[in-house]
């Protein structure tokens, strides 16, 4: 009998080596433009020309007892009560459901979810809900009628948003859910992810700027405006540079605050994701219990427990027939094959759980379905076709082609390599105060940049600005970090290529939320041809007219198709396997993968 010899690991210098790209792309395109917001924030005049030196004056315009911040913060940080009751009420609700009643009844809900994911998009949401200010067109959409009545107005935009949300939400925080649930230490998993799921949807909703566009844009009398549109306008239609980057200073400070408060909660918690083995097809695995492999099996000799056998105090794996570690030291174990078959009743739970939250994606959709199937009764005057469509994927997919590629190296480097050994996920901190910001607090520098080279309005300015995605460093490095301590195989085979299929799905994400994202390219490009597809659809729009855009064109049914197919298979194949753990637990409700 021959023992293994144990695989080598790379040094931790590689670790620093693949942690720079992150490092540079974070201080070029996250960094800078964040100093020189805050130093437009102390200036005067407009966007091009001379400006001066202000101090304060800026800060005590905006952040006075008469400043036009603090009505539109309050109205927006009104707009997250519903979404996050949605995250952290129904969300785990029917992640429980769904992860009580077996493996079928878990993968028919993140099939019927994934539909959300792939089909939304606020320009047509936005679109479709304008129809109802059309005396021709009854239900639902009729709410928008009350827009034209500042008492009316803030109401009614909070209902519209729940309703045109709730679906993204819900499917967000189930697939968030469903890992925790999977996990070995499911209470403290799902505290941790809830904690987090809370931050980024308030962070989300603070960001909030194409429905309040189109749908509003901020009125009647600024009662809808939210902190987005205020500094859009500010900046770009009133032309006041210093108080708009006051503004996104404001709203950065927050969002920065709400990401070291997320990246904290991750990294005190010890989280990590595991990739656990495939379930069997009709069994359940029991809560809180291990289900361990390689059973009658020692480890080899120098080496550590291999994938699925966590340490127990330095004693021998489980002897065959044994439910638990030897010693007598029970811990909720069970022997490899134990796991029991979902309860009939936990199965209907979880099927009718499904169905109600499904039946309701479909009301509050209804909106955007009517509007889907109906034809236009005249020509629209947008840009439309197969020019708007590469503008719209083209660009989208190579930023996140990019920013996810740079996340996955640092990634590697942070939670595969672990160059600060069991300290390494404190290096995610620096990356933090960014976790949660989008687009609109760093527009101002970023366009004014983009001006400076003299790249507005060309093909090159639709490419997201951003050369690294922090969200994607974040959950990479979890997946990297389950990874490397649950293998005893070498890092290409035990790390780098378990997680690459996550890579690519993260970059599937941010290329579907890049090509729905209305503020970068109405900034950059204002010639037509040039148009994508989101701006392409809110064209017609004059005010609260409904001019006759196309719902569909943001979401053509090739790239749906595709995207739906690339999701559920990402669904089935990878992420039903993820499981998320914290503290010293390492282990999950399923085994990990053989090795």
């Amino acid at each position: 009998m021959t023992s293994r010899t144990a695989p080598q690991t790379p040094s931790p210098a590689l670790g620093w080596l693949l942690l720079m790209p992150a490092v540079f792309g974070t201080l070029i395109t996250l960094v800078l433009p964040t100093v020189q917001t805050i130093a437009f924030s102390f200036r005067s005049g407009g966007l091009v020309g001379p400006s001066e030196s202000v101090g304060l004056k800026n800060y005590d315009t905006v952040l006075g007892a008469a400043g036009s911040l603090w009505p539109a913060l309050g109205f927006t940080l009104s707009l997250t009560i519903m979404p996050l009751l949605v995250a952290l009420v129904v969300g785990p609700l029917l992640a429980l459901a769904l992860d009580r009643a077996g493996t079928w009844p878990r993968r028919a809900g993140r099939i019927v979810l994934s539909l959300s994911l792939v089909t939304f998009s606020p320009a047509a949401v936005a679109v479709s809900w304008l129809r109802g200010l059309d005396p021709a067109v009854g239900g639902l959409a009729t709410m928008v009628r009350a827009f034209t009545e500042p008492d009316s107005a803030p109401g009614t935009f909070r209902l519209v948003v729940a309703a045109t949300t709730f679906g993204l939400v819900c499917a967000l925080a189930v697939l968030a859910f469903l890992p925790a649930l999977r996990g070995g230490t499911v209470t403290g998993a799902m505290f941790a992810v809830a904690g987090v799921v809370a931050l980024a949807a308030v962070a989300t909703g603070l960001q909030m700027f194409t429905l309040s566009l189109a749908l509003t844009r901020g009125g009647p009398l600024d009662s809808t405006m939210t902190l987005a549109l205020l500094q859009y306008t500010v900046v770009f239609q009133v032309a006041r540079l210093g108080v708009g980057a006051t503004i996104a200073t404001a709203t950065g400070v927050i969002l920065g605050a709400l990401g070291i408060a997320a990246a904290l909660i991750v990294v005190i918690s010890g989280m990590r994701i595991a990739l656990t083995a495939p379930p069997a097809t009709d069994q359940a695995p029991s809560y809180g219990k291990q289900a361990y492999a390689h059973v009658g099996q020692q480890p080899p000799a120098g080496q550590h427990p291999p994938a699925g056998w966590p340490a127990q105090g330095g004693q021998a794996y489980p002897q065959a027939g044994q439910a638990h570690p030897p010693g007598g030291q029970a811990d909720g174990g069970a022997s490899a094959g134990s796991a029991r078959r979902p309860s009939a009743v936990a199965v209907v739970v979880g099927v009718l759980a499904l169905l109600v939250v499904a039946v309701i994606m479909v009301i509050w959709a209804w909106p955007w379905l009517a509007a889907l199937f109906t034809p236009s009764g005249e020509a629209s005057p947008a840009p439309s076709g197969l020019r708007v469509q590469l503008n719209t994927w083209v660009p989208a997919l190579l930023g996140a082609l990019v920013s996810v590629g740079v996340a996955y190296l640092g990634a590697l480097g942070i939670g595969g390599l672990r160059p600060l050994g069991r300290r390494s996920e404190w290096l995610l901190l620096p990356f933090a105060p960014w976790l949660l910001v989008g687009a609109g607090p760093l527009s101002v520098a970023n366009w004014n940049n983009l001006r400076g080279l003299g790249l507005i309005d060309t093909f090159v300015a639709l490419i997201p600005p951003l050369l690294i995605s922090v969200p994607a460093l974040f959950v990479l490095t979890l997946l990297c970090k389950g990874l490397a301590t649950r293998t005893d195989r070498d890092f290409l085979s035990g790390v780098v290529l378990p997680s690459l299929p996550m890579a690519g799905i993260l970059a599937g994400a941010v290329t579907l939320v890049n090509a729905q994202d209305l503020l970068w390219p109405l900034l950059v490009a204002q010639d037509r041809e040039l148009a994508t597809a989101p701006v392409a659809q809110l064209m017609p729009l004059n005010g609260f007219g409904g001019g006759a855009a196309e719902v569909g064109v943001t979401t053509p049914l090739v790239v749906v198709g595709l995207a739906l197919a690339a999701v559920v298979a990402a669904q089935l194949l990878y992420l039903d396997r993820l499981a998320i753990t914290v503290g010293g637990d390492t282990r999950s409700r399923v085994p990990a993968p053989p090795a």
